[in-house]
């Protein structure tokens, strides 16, 4: 009961009539039906199922089982009955794109690094290649320019099926040992690759290829990829995001990294410069606190580390402990500082009369609490 492959007679088939071989209900309530012919490419060789329609019912997904085609309907269709199958094009477009560009890129990382594609996964969002070598991003990027060379050169397919005598003169690509019939893939120049996916009948028809991760992998390196309508999209939202950043930088769009840098440098000196202005400023609160005893000082939303010079200023000259609290309404941020005796001590108390949590050690307590600073004030006696 082999089903007929429409999609390998004609990979850019999106309607066809077919007759209904069998339908069975599956555990997820939905229904699995097989036909004497289909468009419908089932998942496979890193390439998602098919989806659509049948006569009305929702094809949700398409997969091979016991080496069937399974069409997976939203409802039931009659064995024996006529229906009308209707791909979702653009989908399946795009995943000739992306499956195409992966092959041409493929074949020209494995032919410059002397290895083997070992991974290929087609995600919704990217697809994600895995190689058994390494690789920097530089040279990575160097193949992708001579990856969308030949694709603007626009190369056609050939795509076959060779006898196993022809086979064994190919010098093609596999990730694992093949029997019975192979089907071949070639974009010459570029690639030749057993696969069983879709692909588009001329490279030009990718559009263009773009590389948008390189990291280490194993012993290798993983490149996330984009091709086609994906990477148009990349593309256009890169320039929109570069172009906004240059319209708050006064920058033109060719020079947003540079003025970036600028941005940078400027905060961090100013960083340096309101560090100094803190610890002056601490200084001066440090010593109203002379001799003081026990203090709590309660502040306005502070980061976490003035939370703490301020704490270590004051704790140098008050002579007994410091508790600094910085937030509003019911959160508020803590620093405590105690002889190493009393710290514990203190900072359960905190945390237990105001609803807190933290701790510390070698002098210095850190930690949060859900109170207000009435609440703050009732415990301290201020």
């Amino acid at each position: 009961m082999l089903t007929e492959k429409l999609y390998y007679k004609d990979q850019y088939m999106k309607e066809f009539t077919a007759k209904v071989l069998s339908c069975s209900s599956r555990q997820d309530g939905n229904y699995g039906v097989i036909l004497d012919r289909t468009a419908f490419y089932p998942e496979g060789g890193g390439q998602p199922g098919d989806t659509g329609t049948l006569s009305g019912s929702d094809v949700l997904d398409t997969v091979e089982e016991g080496g069937e085609i399974v069409h997976i309907c939203s409802s039931s269709c009659d064995a024996g009955s006529e229906v009308s199958g209707s791909i979702d094009w653009d989908r399946r477009f795009d995943h000739m794109q992306q499956h195409t560009g992966e092959h041409i890129i493929s074949g020209m990382i494995c032919s410059e690094l002397h290895c083997d594609n070992v991974g290929f996964h087609m995600g919704s969002d990217t697809v994600t290649i895995d190689y058994n070598a390494p690789a920097d991003l530089e040279t990575i990027l160097e193949i992708e320019k001579k990856a969308n060379t030949y694709i603007m050169e626009d190369h056609p397919a050939h795509i076959f099926f060779p006898d196993s005598c022809e086979l064994k003169s190919l010098h093609y690509r596999s990730k694992k040992e093949l029997e019975g019939d192979v089907r071949i893939v070639s974009f010459p120049g570029a690639d030749m690759c057993a696969c069983c996916g879709t692909h588009l009948s001329s490279s030009s028809q990718v559009g263009l290829v773009k590389v948008t991760g390189v990291k280490k992998f194993h012993e290798g390196v993983r490149i996330d990829l984009l091709c086609g309508k994906r990477a148009v999209d990349y593309l256009m939202a890169c320039w929109r995001q570069n172009s906004a950043i240059g319209r708050e930088l006064s920058s033109p769009f060719d020079a947003t990294y540079s003025a970036v840098v600028r941005v940078v440098e400027q905060t961090e000196r100013l960083k340096e410069r309101l560090s100094l202005l803190e610890d002056e400023n601490y200084s001066l609160t440090a010593s109203g606190y002379a001799g003081a005893g026990d203090v709590c000082i309660i502040k306005e939303a502070m980061e976490t580390d003035s939370i703490r010079r301020l704490c270590e200023a004051v704790y140098s000259v008050c002579g007994g402990y410091c508790a600094v609290f910085s937030g509003k309404e019911n959160s508020y941020r803590y620093s405590l500082m105690a002889p190493d005796d009393r710290l514990q001590e203190i900072c359960r108390s905190i945390n237990s009369a105001l609803c807190g949590k933290g701790g510390g050690r070698n002098g210095l307590a850190q930690g949060s609490v859900s109170a207000d600073e009435s609440s703050i004030r009732r415990f301290f006696n201020i």
